[in-house]
């Protein structure tokens, strides 16, 4: 570059940043407004509040925010009756708005004094009561009881909730306050199911949607009727709809992208993926179609922003829709054509088929999954649950919400590891959620308090920490612990987790059974526990048979992809074994039943003004044309929200990534081995990642190809430097697995 080129680029920075100041400035205006808006609004709500015939959820739907909401602005519109008072039936819409029962309002609470957790035998030497509590006891989108607690408040993540005496981590950063259940009648009265809400086995059937299957970057085309190429130009969405549809017919309702991801063509102009994605979707449309904006009872409308597998849908006319997904969703391509993408999703309706006859391929693993669990509810007249699985208290969905992490994401740094370190080794169980279905809390929990725990002999205590349980816990870190923290705790940000691992360190979480019996039985050093507070459900399986047929149907076509000789069907079936892992993983995710995020747009005026967004919406992007914005609708009454079963799974798969039992018998001991980080040296851990463990040291467990063994997928047996940030994490994940690669070859 020489002095004119410099020049000439200044002035045309300028130029960019002449257009930007005006922007900014109509954004600080917009935002500023929205902010007065929203004082007036809460204002009033607190007026209106005052009235003594006021209702929280009127009140809620006139000011469009949630309940739990308008009880922290108001807090005397929180409950007042007795314990598991009724509350008032849902109204006819209740399918699309939040529960209208009343919250509890926050409050600070004192810290009392917890109930020493009693000591356990030590997972090494299990007992017979122990060996069916180590076949299971609880696994693609992150404990014991304790008596002090923080704050209490509606378990919302728009409520915020505050603490008498906030932890602060050892990196002096002040950490997340969790929830806690309120004292005395007020936290009795989250002990209840939602009345007229179960989990009931459907009487029909679900539409079949045609499917086709489209590379973008070659522009081939598959679906039921052949194969063909297309020209899609720059593979908008006006060319793709176009293209499409002028080939095959107007039934074909889903167009899925196996490569080319046509949403991130623009992605180097904007600072975030999701942006980029947003344009996208936004684009120009031909002729006659829209943005869909109403569909059938198992249909959705609008599109869904995700910055990597995004959701865009459309209609024509009132009749013709149509979707366009990644078919990321379900499985990584990993290079295949579209013809063996299509071949892997009718693989797929084929395993399954042996065990459902009803089977329909939704949009997504995760509808998938819930439609398969939902008919594999009880229906025989008598059997119990035949009327329906209960749904939890919407205090007690937001409490799990807020206090039970999903998978274990953590790098471990120097000083902690060496700065060099000898190797590096990737172990990853095989299906690992699935090896933790086969018991899960049912019915109505039953709440132990410290007090009542203290009051239990040692084997009600034992029973309890055994059953499918969630404790607030007071954990103490024993002072010469040397290796990986075992339970999480919250960290700095919203929705983070980490793992206390420093020697005499005391800090108070949640956590499940499952994680709480590792901690007190764990193979090197039991750690103490005081149980604050907890809920303790009926065993059931009301995941077994659901995840006992995935796995069959997993078997099967592992198998099928090991003996086929069509090296495309090997493909295909491969792919399918990894569709039916991604139903069963986001089909427990769905159970968790997060608070609804809406996400929308809204296409700028004429002359660039911002247009008015939906009420309790936030603005989350602004490019030339559009604005996005974002809104929590809250938790909805769904039938299938049993945020219990992915806590109880998660927490599991997160104890036996520490230590559990593998599918090979110990010669010496006739009992299962045992795998897990802490059966590697101090100081050899790595990483984790959900599922895997990444460690310094060979990890030498046996491997029988069963859920929730650990199968070798990365290995460098030579010095390599300790990665310090995830991009350096990922580059040697990827060389990992490419020098395993080659040396099996």
């Amino acid at each position: 570059m020489d002095n004119k080129a410099y020049a000439e680029g200044l002035a045309k920075l300028r130029e960019v940043r002449d257009e930007i100041r005006p922007l900014e400035r109509q954004l600080a205006k917009i935002q500023g407004e929205l902010t007065k808006l929203a004082t007036r609004r809460d204002q009033k709500i607190v007026e209106l509040g005052e009235f003594e015939k006021a209702k929280a959820d009127r009140i809620a739907t006139s000011a469009g925010v949630s309940v739990i909401d308008v009880v922290a602005l108001a807090p005397s519109l929180g409950p007042q009756g007795t314990a598991r008072a009724p509350v008032e039936a849902a109204s006819a819409d209740s399918t699309i708005v939040d529960r209208t029962g009343p919250q509890a309002a926050a409050q600070a609470i004192k810290e009392p004094a917890g109930a020493p957790a009693p000591a356990l035998r030590p997972a090494a030497q299990p007992t017979a009561a122990d060996d069916e509590q180590q076949t299971d006891t609880s696994e693609d989108q992150e404990l014991p009881a304790a008596a002090g607690a923080a704050a209490t408040a509606a378990p919302s993540p728009t409520t915020a909730l505050t603490s008498a005496t906030p932890t602060v981590a050892p990196g002096g950063e002040q950490e997340r306050t969790l929830p806690s259940i309120p004292e005395g009648a007020a936290g009795d009265r989250w002990i209840y199911a939602e009345p007229n809400l179960t989990s009931k086995r459907p009487n029909f059937k679900q539409a079949t949607r045609q499917m086709a299957f489209l590379d973008t970057a070659t522009g081939v085309l598959v679906w039921q009727a052949g194969a063909v190429t297309l020209d899609l130009g720059r593979a908008s969405v006006a060319e793709i709809l176009t293209a499409v549809y002028a080939t095959v017919p107007a039934d074909v309702e889903r167009i899925y992208i196996t490569a080319g991801d046509p949403w991130h063509q623009n992605a180097g102009r904007h600072q975030f993926l999701k942006d980029a994605v947003a344009e996208w979707l936004n684009g120009p449309l031909p002729e006659g179609w829209q943005v869909e904006s109403s569909r059938g009872k198992d249909r959705q409308a609008g599109h869904l922003v995700h910055p990597r597998n995004p959701v865009g849908r459309w209609q024509r006319g009132k009749d013709q829709h149509t979707e366009i997904r990644s078919v990321g969703e379900w499985f990584d391509p990993a290079g295949a054509d579209p013809a063996t993408a299509r071949a892997a999703f009718v693989e797929l309706w084929k395993a399954l088929r042996r065990h459902w006859d009803d089977v329909v391929l939704m949009g997504s693993p995760s509808q998938t999954g819930r439609d398969l669990w939902s008919r594999t509810i009880p229906a025989k007249a008598g059997a119990k649950w035949a009327d329906g699985y209960p749904v939890m208290s919407q205090e007690i969905r937001g409490l799990l919400h807020a206090t039970a992490g999903q998978g274990r994401t953590e790098l471990i740094t120097p000083p902690r590891v060496p700065e060099r370190v000898p190797g590096w080794y990737e172990a990853d169980r095989t299906f690992a959620y699935a090896k933790h279905t086969w018991t899960s809390g049912v019915g109505v929990p039953q709440r132990v308090t410290a007090a009542a725990f203290a009051a239990m002999s040692e084997k009600e205590q034992a029973d309890a920490l055994f059953s499918p349980s969630h404790w607030q816990v007071r954990v103490t870190i024993p002072r010469d612990w040397d290796h990986v923290g075992l339970l999480p705790a919250p960290a700095p940000g919203e929705r983070a987790w980490h793992y206390p691992y420093e020697g005499g360190r005391t800090f108070v979480t949640w956590a499940g059974g499952a994680e709480v019996n590792l901690a007190l039985r764990n193979p090197l050093q039991p750690w103490r526990i005081e149980i604050l507070d907890g809920l303790v459900w009926e065993k059931g399986d009301p995941l077994k048979d659901w995840s006992n047929k995935l796995k069959d149907a997993w078997r099967s076509l592992r198998a099928v992809a090991e003996v086929h000789g069509d090296e495309r069907q090997r493909q295909a079936a491969r792919l399918a074994s990894r569709a039916v892992r991604s139903i069963l993983l986001y089909g427990i995710g769905t159970f968790a039943q997060r608070p609804r995020i809406t996400t929308g747009s809204l296409e700028l005026g004429a002359g660039g003004e911002v247009p008015e967004i939906p009420d309790g919406a936030r603005l989350t992007g602004l490019t030339d044309t559009h604005v996005t914005w974002e809104r929590n609708g809250g938790f909805a009454r769904d039938p299938y929200a049993h945020p219990e079963w992915a806590a109880g799974v998660w927490s599991a798969a997160r104890a036996a990534l520490l230590s559990g039992p593998t599918g090979t018998k110990d010669p010496a001991t006739g009992k299962p081995a045992r795998a897990g980080a802490l059966h590697l040296p101090a100081g050899s851990i790595l990483a984790f990642r959900t599922d895997a463990i990444y460690s310094s040291v060979r990890p030498e467990w046996p491997y029988s190809g069963e859920p929730g063994d650990y199968l070798l997928k990365g290995a460098m047996a030579w010095e390599q430097t300790t990665p310090t940030t995830d991009e350096e994490f990922y580059v040697l994940q990827a060389l990992g697995r490419q020098a395993l690669e080659a040396e099996e070859q």
